[in-house]
């Protein structure tokens, strides 16, 4: 057992290690990096492509992801008047 094992404060393996909160315009700009990251990555990468594949799985759809407007996202909200 090594010393990591045995601190407190280090994250475990699979324990939740932060919950992240994103705007529309956040979350596509997300999706997109982790699709092109795990594209990128080759057959010798993979347990990172399986580690990005999860987070992917864990984000709404990709048909969901092209629906956000960036152009209207980044203009923020439409106050009207």
């Amino acid at each position: 057992m090594s010393d990591f094992d045995n601190d407190p404060d280090l994250i475990q393996p699979g324990e939740i290690a932060y919950h992240l909160e994103l705007t529309a315009a956040q979350l596509k700009i997300v999706h997109t990096a982790l699709k092109s990251l795990y594209d990128d990555l080759g057959r010798e990468e993979r347990d990172v492509r399986a580690v990005v594949q999860s987070v992917l799985d864990k984000l709404p759809g990709e048909h969901d992801i092209r629906a956000i407007d960036l152009g209207r996202e980044l203009k923020g909200p439409d106050l009207g008047g």
